[in-house]
């Protein structure tokens, strides 16, 4: 617990500093603690030091997880804000709208419309991110930017879900700096597409950069970092 307490501290010092630098208020940039690998009881103790949203990347893992600290399914008042942040095929989208506010990695109309259909037989809406290959490597997934807007202009029509922004995942490289292009690139991104997308909308959230590069995607804009390695130590599996 002390451990996770000092390691949290040291981050969010981190990002206020980073923020700063961009001429940002740090209050303006979330959290989001990847606990993946790790048991239940560290996902209790990151909450008990302060943490406020938690981020899992596997939906039988987070099963297992959430059903042995007792949280309730989505909407139903957790601890902790709840991110899905790993790759999510279209037949798991049930367990993921069981136990997420916030699906970040959502890279294609389809899976949207599946998300919207599941939500609104919860009777909730339900937050998504859309994940964008902004680096188009041909290994990841996501939405190539230049078919954004279309994608946007189809979600703006379903009632149950609400676009809160764009995602992305960083080439991992030893070098923050590496990612600094492709972070103001989906900034830029984001910032364009505010100018043509439906009114119902919102483009407010950059969910970009991990525990290697946080600080860099906060100085170009990040509203949302995922940090795992520099809170929890090495990953157990």
């Amino acid at each position: 617990m002390k451990k996770i307490s000092a390691r949290l501290a040291a981050v969010r010092a981190e990002m206020a500093d980073a923020a700063r630098r961009a001429g940002r208020r740090p209050e303006d940039v979330r959290l989001v603690a990847v606990t993946k690998t790790h048991p239940p009881a560290v996902v209790a103790a990151a909450v008990a030091a302060g943490v406020t949203a938690i981020g899992e990347n596997y939906l039988q893992e987070a099963d297992e997880k959430f059903t042995a600290l007792g949280w309730p399914d989505a909407g139903g008042g957790a601890p902790a804000a709840r991110h899905f942040i790993g790759h999510l095929q279209a037949n798991k989208a049930r367990k993921a709208a069981r136990w997420f506010e916030y699906i970040e990695t959502v890279d294609s109309a389809a899976l949207a419309a599946r998300l919207d259909r599941l939500a609104e037989e919860q009777g909730r809406r339900l937050d998504i991110l859309l994940q964008i290959n902004i680096s188009g490597e041909d290994e990841k997934s996501g939405i190539s930017p230049h078919n954004v807007e279309g994608v946007l202009a189809t979600l703006a029509k379903l009632a149950h879900i609400q676009v809160r922004g764009l995602m992305t995942i960083g080439r991992f490289v030893p070098d923050p700096e590496a990612a600094r292009a492709e972070f103001r690139a989906l900034r830029e991104l984001r910032d364009a597409l505010r100018a043509v997308a439906p009114p119902t909308v919102e483009l407010e959230e950059l969910s970009m950069g991990m525990s290697h590069d946080f600080a860099v995607a906060i100085e170009e804009g990040a509203t949302i970092v995922r940090v795992g390695s520099r809170l929890f130590g090495p990953r157990h599996g």
